[in-house]
């Protein structure tokens, strides 16, 4: 799973912000890389908060396009 910054508490203020236009940057710590085309999933709002949404996402050209 990755996580996205800013550190959204809300999948809804995710998609907000993406609809906006906003720069959302896609991260995932530890072992693997998040792809830089194609279908990731997320997970907000980060460690040590507990996890209250859970998201697919497409990325294109390493950048986030669409949160489903």
């Amino acid at each position: 799973m990755a996580y996205v910054s800013p550190n959204f508490k809300t999948k809804k203020a995710l998609k907000e912000a993406l609809a906006k236009g906003e720069n959302v940057r896609v991260f995932q710590p530890g072992l693997g890389e998040v792809p830089h085309n194609g279908i990731t999933f997320l997970e907000g709002p980060h460690f040590p908060e507990p996890h209250k949404w859970y998201a697919q996402a497409t990325i294109k050209d390493g950048k986030l396009v669409k949160v489903s």
